[in-house]
């Protein structure tokens, strides 16, 4: 039990750094955004939508880079769920929960590569949807994840 204690101790250098951080513009209008949202949305630019599917291009900011200058995993799965949830996302109802995510990691992205993001609803039943998330390297066609999402929403009738 020490041990774990000891390793989860903050160290008065984490701690300044934490403290340093800034949690960058709002992103949404009358609301106020989470350093989350800031932290892993910056940079997705919605270029079309059409029912059932939307396309984006991400240019990912240097701090999602894992030791070696790739784009992290861990930020290709959180593009995989904010595409997907926004893809089936209502105006006016809450967000859906993700229930389960499956992701292929097919090759690397460099942190400076702009991406491309493709998602479509491959279907819904009852509160369960399910999307599809693509992501290509916008320049060389390249396909960097294919990401498959379903989520659950259980929302009133609007009637």
């Amino acid at each position: 039990m020490e041990k774990a204690k000891e390793m989860l101790r903050v160290t008065q250098e984490e701690s300044d750094a934490v403290s340093r951080l800034h949690s960058g513009p709002h992103l949404r209008t009358g609301d106020k955004s989470s350093f989350y949202e800031y932290f892993a949305v910056a940079g997705i630019r919605v270029e079309r939508v059409e029912p059932g599917c939307v396309w984006c291009s991400f240019k990912a900011p240097s701090r999602l880079a894992d030791r070696s200058g790739k784009l992290a995993n861990g930020a290709i799965a959180n593009l995989v769920d904010v595409v997907g949830g926004a893809l089936i996302h209502e105006e006016g109802l809450p967000m859906n929960v993700s229930v389960s995510m499956s992701i292929s990691f097919l090759s690397p992205a460099n942190v400076a590569d702009e991406l491309e993001i493709t998602s479509r609803v491959l279907g819904r039943n009852g509160g369960y949807s399910g999307t599809i998330v693509l992501i290509k390297n916008k320049a060389t066609g390249e396909l960097i994840a294919e990401g498959r999402h379903s989520l659950f929403g259980r929302h009133n009738s609007k009637m």
